[in-house]
């Protein structure tokens, strides 16, 4: 089966074929057709399944663009996973213009949350406990919805947020659709299924757990903008005889094969575009060693046995774990020792966890080899690539000559000959400076230190960076500073800069750099190379009705500004009245003065 076999809209199934899905999970293939037909649905999966795609592809399909008013609820434990389904929404929607998504959840600044929502927003994702509270503010109304979707209830059972999925519920339509997502079947989530389900669809997926014994998995953990070179890094030291890399998508295949290509890496594309007879030449090719690495996708690697595969690179975290299980099955065949590495950021713990529960092997994290290291082992091979010429004898008597010519006719010492030979064979490939600094690793903690916690209570300074990160440099390489013309004087947050900057620009969150707010104004790092139609968009785009007026950032920080300055509502930057609560004194799931608020994911009260 494939995604165009199912009766999916056409906006959707082109963000489909953008993203590169291939074809449907299991949980994808059996939900979608349920819930495209408006029934409710009760499904059994772990996480890693891919089951955010399984809601969110069929009830995109179903949204009326012309209707403001929210169509979807998603209920969330975690404030991340809020943000990552959001997101998922974002990215299949991308060719329904018009669309707004809207994460709501505690820590969250209210009154940016007010606003958006009197925009409209046709999907709401939210944490039970902030979602209520909009509802009793009737900021968030659901007269005109028309499915609400349970996401990882045990967790929100776990969690003690039954009693406020039962109150939400009750201010759900009586004829709304219902879908409702676990990975496990307590009395009390059978009891929300009995209770808010009619007549549902089932849907099982069995978790399969696997445990490969011959290969070695390594995770490194990565930021997109310096993936590709750990990458390079990685292929430089690392010893390997082939290695498959995994990619998404397949203009990736050929993008990547280019790029390690311009490397001096004997690479090459498989995906499904190509002919089958240029498939097998070049499997081909890799099986005779005149290839060593093969950019690949999921569904072009299928049933791919070369004896010589010694490693799985995967460059894209897979979406499901089945996939990362047939993944690093190219590799450690018929008892040979294999390698498998994973390239992943701090935002895809969640599917690291999973990956590690399904094979049953915790991942430990590799090293990222330094520029020191790919110096030695450059150094390395040239020292025996000249050893080598020495020992079989070659025709050396003319080169010899052609040496003591060039000493009497130019003064040349022996040495200095050598040095400048040694230059003109290295020249295309020249050693690193092995003093040049390290990349420091932007993307959550070393595995070794971020132990098994949930990401989630993460806290933020005021100025929204992670209060770990204060007094140290954020890693901007690769990336441009801008000027915006708005600041703390005109109640601007991080958050406010992120949102108009994504949506405006249709940049991604985890692409926009460092951000530093000052009284008059800010400023924030972006993509080096960025294309002159997204920032003539960014230049234009407006923050609280007020034009951003984004530039280049020339000339010093502003001086004698305050990072804790109070204005005149007695209100530090984050929009907080001292000595109280946020949002008023309303923490985050309050149910009314008569009972305790609860603590959401976010650490907040």
């Amino acid at each position: 089966m494939t995604f165009a076999d199912l009766p999916l809209s056409e906006a959707v199934l082109k963000a489909v074929q953008d993203v590169g899905y291939e074809s449907p999970s299991p949980i994808q293939a059996q939900s979608i057709p349920h819930l495209l037909e408006g029934r409710d649905l009760l499904g059994l999966a772990q996480t890693g399944t891919g089951k955010t795609a399984a809601f969110a592809l069929p009830l995109l399909s179903g949204i009326d663009l012309k209707q403001r008013d929210p169509q979807v609820l998603v209920l969330t434990p975690t404030r991340e996973l809020a943000i990552q389904v959001a997101e998922a929404f974002q990215r299949y929607a991308r060719h329904m213009k018009g669309f707004h998504v809207l994460p709501v959840y505690g820590g969250q600044d209210m009154r940016g949350q007010l606003r958006s929502l009197q925009r409209g927003a046709h999907v709401i994702v939210g944490t039970p406990g902030r979602v209520m509270d909009h509802l009793r503010r009737e900021s968030l109304k659901l007269d005109g919805l028309k499915t609400v979707v349970l996401d990882e209830a045990d967790e929100m059972l776990r969690m003690g947020f039954v009693d406020d999925i039962e109150w939400i519920m009750e201010q759900t339509p009586a004829d709304r659709q219902v879908a409702l997502f676990s990975a496990t079947m307590p009395y009390q989530i059978r009891k929300i299924a009995d209770n808010h389900l009619k007549n549902p669809a089932m849907v099982e997926i069995k978790a399969k757990t696997a445990t490969v014994d011959t290969i070695t998995q390594k995770v490194c953990m990565v930021s997109g903008f310096h993936k590709l070179d750990a990458l390079t890094r990685i292929l430089e030291v690392e010893p390997f005889d082939a290695m498959i890399i995994f990619v998404r998508t397949k203009t990736a295949t050929v993008e990547l094969a280019e790029k390690l290509e311009a490397r001096g890496f004997a690479a090459a594309a498989l995906n499904g575009d190509m002919s089958q007879a240029l498939r097998e030449k070049v499997v081909d090719r890799l099986k005779k060693g005149s290839l060593d690495i093969l950019i690949a996708t999921d569904v072009a690697a299928r049933g791919l046995d070369v004896e010589r595969m010694s490693h799985v690179v995967n460059y894209d975290i897979p979406y499901d774990t089945e996939a990362y299980v047939h993944r690093i099955g190219r590799t450690g065949r018929a008892g040979r020792q294999g390698t498998a590495i994973l390239f992943a950021t701090h935002r895809e713990r969640r599917m690291l966890r999973a990956i590690e529960s399904a094979t049953r092997q915790r991942i430990d994290t590799m090293r990222l080899p330094s520029m020191s290291d790919v110096r030695d082992i450059r150094i390395r091979q040239f020292k025996e690539e000249v050893g080598k010429v020495l020992e079989m004898g070659e025709e050396l008597d003319v080169f010899r000559e052609l040496v003591a010519e060039l000493e009497q006719e130019n003064a040349l010492s022996y040495e200095d000959m050598a040095a400048a030979l040694c230059f003109m064979a290295q020249k295309e490939r020249p050693f690193p400076d092995a003093k040049e600094p390290e990349q420091p690793r932007r993307e959550g903690r070393e595995r070794g230190e971020r132990g098994d916690r949930p990401d989630r209570g993460e806290r933020r300074g005021r100025d929204g960076e992670r209060r770990g990160d204060r007094g140290r440099e954020r890693n901007n390489d690769g990336m441009v500073r801008y000027r915006v013309e708005l600041g703390r004087d005109q109640g601007i947050n991080p958050g406010d800069l992120v949102g108009a900057i994504a949506n405006e620009g249709k940049i991604s969150g985890q692409s926009i750099g460092h951000i530093r707010l000052f009284d008059s104004c800010s400023s924030v790092y972006l993509p080096e190379g960025m294309d002159k139609a997204v920032i003539e968009a960014l230049k234009g785009a407006k923050i609280r009705n007020r034009p951003m007026e984004l530039k280049l950032w020339t000339g010093e920080e502003p001086q004698g500004e305050r990072r804790g300055r109070r204005d005149g509502a007695g209100r530090r930057d984050g929009g907080r009245p001292q000595g109280g609560r946020r949002d008023g004194g309303r923490g985050e799931g309050s149910r009314g003065g008569d009972r305790r608020p609860r603590r959401d994911n976010s650490g907040n009260r």
